[in-house]
């Protein structure tokens, strides 16, 4: 594998990979725009931080790309929807740099609040004074955190420690971790109606970008301080220099900027403001926090390599990390089944059905029916499909795709079925898990009880006598072994579905014979991969 790495990333960090015979890595800093997508195709990972913009014509040029692995929590320089269509999978490192980033934001408040900065120039340049850098106590204060993932918690946490009264804003946080962390889950409009500081730790997307402008500065309280060391375009730039100017904002710090290096003219009177204490982007800058990205990414890689699970995919479904344990097999079940079930339909299905039932219908499902989509479609198109591009391509196929749940099952406590409609015929197959492995427990309207082979022969016809008698026959005369036989019937010399696990396996003519002698109306020779769940459910479970 060739993997580029285009910013400044810690060696120590990538000693994983330096040290991986199967791959080649190759450090390219400084290149121009041009010079990169020229080299670009011959890689199968690309490396970055925030120098290297992963746009549409870095992605097409790039012809074997599988993995574009940010050293850093933000995406933002990476178009992963694009990064999507493409089937590219996007890493990053959400949690090397959390204390960095937590341990930068509470320098900056406890800088500005003590005048670090300026009392700190004004004795260099051989002042005595200490009236103008009267400061402020944290002590007392009532402070506002919005957004309370891994940085935001932290920075609580310590806000906490400070003793502030501290409020949180988060739509995707439960009143139980707010709880823990002890403070209180409110809206954005009492955060800033009411709080004294105001500090962000939200990503920068469609939702939060100039989620603080004229309006939030409006409700807020004479003499708030702001803090921004989460990505630059949260906080409209324009509008917090426009209340340091008229005073309602008394100051505060900011890391990050829209642009880096600025450009504007309101970017650059707002770094000049004698109020703010301002950073050039240095939330992540600490050799622990650069050496721990650096690895998160590495791993993530050689886990790619190894067909493990990747945990820090942004565009997979995946499971909570408490469950993934649990639900590893049922993906196996998932990859088994529809891997299985592919093979017995006619053509391209127009409506598939993921079941859920029994206590898996408790959690989301939703990676699971990703990986048994992509499965499914890695057997009827020519592209490499994985769980990054398996629902672009059924909806470019014009395939629906549904899913259902329920906690009610009467036979097992879990139970996966797959319902796949095409040009009016319907094919079922349900599955559960036997201690821990994937059993086929109903086809169509037969139960059935089998674990999938490497070779099997799938036959449909009417029951009558001598009907297995003759299907041995034909397969000894071919010096086919038959390891096991299953049978599922409608009614006594009704319809019989009878499953063949053999040994090897079965070739056409052999098929046609079979079909022949028995008058079967659906026989299906089938050849099933490996059972484990393969690199295109790569989902963190």
């Amino acid at each position: 594998m060739k993997i580029i790495v285009t910013d400044e990333v810690s060696a120590e960090g990538l000693a994983l990979l330096t040290q991986e015979p199967r791959i080649q890595l190759d450090v390219r800093l400084g290149l121009e725009k041009e010079q990169l997508l020229e080299i670009i195709g011959d890689y199968e990972v690309i490396i970055t931080r925030s120098g290297t913009t992963v746009d549409k014509d870095l992605l097409n040029a790039g012809r074997k790309l599988k993995i574009v692995a940010r050293a850093g929590v933000g995406i933002d320089n990476v178009d992963v929807d694009y990064a999507s269509s493409k089937g590219v999978i996007v890493v990053n490192a959400p949690f090397g740099n959390t204390n960095s980033a937590a341990e930068h934001t509470m320098a900056l408040l406890l800088s500005f609040c003590r005048n670090v900065t300026i009392a700190n120039s004004s004795l260099k340049s051989g002042e005595w004074k200490r009236a103008p850098f009267t400061g402020h106590e944290l002590k007392g204060k009532l402070a506002g955190v919005i957004g309370l993932g891994k940085v935001g918690g932290r920075v609580a946490t310590r806000l906490k420690a400070f003793e502030c009264e501290v409020l949180a804003c988060d739509p995707y946080i439960s009143v139980k971790r707010a709880n823990d962390l002890g403070v209180k889950l409110v809206s954005h409009e009492e955060i800033y109606k009411n709080c004294d500081i105001i500090t962000v730790h939200t990503p920068l997307n469609d939702e939060t970008r100039d989620m603080i402008g004229p309006k939030e500065f409006s409700l807020m309280k004479s003499g708030v301080i702001i803090l921004n060391v989460a990505r630059g375009g949260i906080i409209n730039e324009q509008a917090l220099l426009d209340n340091l100017l008229n005073g309602k904002v008394i100051g505060g710090a900011v890391d990050v900027w829209s642009e880096e290096p600025p450009k504007s003219e309101h970017v650059k009177q707002l770094i000049a403001s004698n109020r703010l204490v301002v950073t050039p982007h240095l939330g992540a800058n600490t050799f622990e926090a650069q050496v721990n990205v650096a690895v998160d990414v590495s791993r993530e890689i050689i886990n790619y390599l190894d067909d493990k699970p990747l945990e820090n995919a942004v565009n997979i479904p995946r499971f909570d990390l408490a469950l993934m344990d649990q639900m590893r097999p049922f993906l196996n079940l998932m990859n088994v089944m529809c891997d299985f079930g592919v093979q017995i339909l006619d053509g391209n299905p127009e409506k598939l059905t993921l079941s859920y039932a029994g206590n898996i219908a408790h959690y989301d499902c939703s990676p699971l029916t990703v990986c048994g989509l992509s499965t499914l479609l890695n057997r009827m198109v020519d592209q490499d499909v994985n769980m990054v591009n398996a629902s672009l391509i059924a909806e470019q196929m014009g395939i629906v795709v549904e899913e259902t749940k329920t906690t009610h099952s009467d036979a097992f406590s879990n139970v996966i079925t797959l319902i796949a409609e095409s040009g009016g015929k319907r094919r079922l197959i349900s599955g559960t898990l036997f201690e821990g492995a994937p059993r086929i427990v109903r086809l169509r309207n037969y139960t059935m009880d089998f674990a999938p082979e490497e070779h099997m022969l799938l036959l449909h016809y009417a029951d009558r006598p001598g009907m297995i008698g003759k299907i041995g026959t034909i397969m000894g005369t071919h010096d086919i072994n038959i390891a096991s036989l299953n049978l599922g019937r409608s009614e006594k010399k009704g319809e019989a579905m009878v499953i063949l696990s053999v040994d090897s396996a079965v070739p056409s003519h052999v098929v046609d014979e079979i079909r022949a002698a028995t008058e079967a109306t659906f026989i299906r020779a089938l050849h099933m991969r490996a059972g484990a769940c393969s690199r295109s459910c790569s989902c963190g479970a």
